[in-house]
């Protein structure tokens, strides 16, 4: 590995880096765009949160959530937060997929956002470690 010229500690690979960018750019898109559709009241979004049965309160929570999450994605120092935030989401939304007759075939991919998400967490985790460490002082 590369050696960085602060404190001689391995530095991330070029490509890895190129990776978890082109990933959380291209998810912060589609979040930003499904958050928006729960926030604005798509038809679509409306109707699924009837069919969970909880209220529409929990479509505006989660719309805040997935926008927010998209945002954080964005910047390096909170991507790794964001994409522990957003892996919290897809656990939810796991949950109330296999709880909701007619929704159960979509657990398959809240499962692989979950786990892209858990990746991108792991490999922002030194990130996420020196925010902590900042935040501590």
């Amino acid at each position: 590995m590369n050696r960085s010229d602060t404190g001689g500690r391995p530095r991330r690979g070029r490509a890895l880096e190129i990776i978890l960018w082109a990933a959380q750019i291209l998810l912060a898109a589609f979040f930003l765009f499904q958050g928006g559709t729960k926030l604005l009241g798509a038809e679509d979004a409306v109707r699924l949160f009837d069919d969970i049965g909880l209220g529409q309160w929990l479509r505006y929570v989660t719309g805040v959530c997935e926008v927010a999450g998209a945002v954080g994605l964005l910047i390096p120092r909170l991507a790794g937060l964001a994409a522990l935030g957003l892996l919290g989401v897809m656990a939810g939304a796991t949950i109330s997929n296999l709880a909701t007759p007619g929704y159960r075939a979509f657990a398959v991919q809240t499962v692989l956002l979950g786990v892209v998400f858990a990746l991108l967490a792991w490999g922002r985790w030194p990130q996420t470690r020196a925010l902590a460490e900042v935040l501590r002082r």
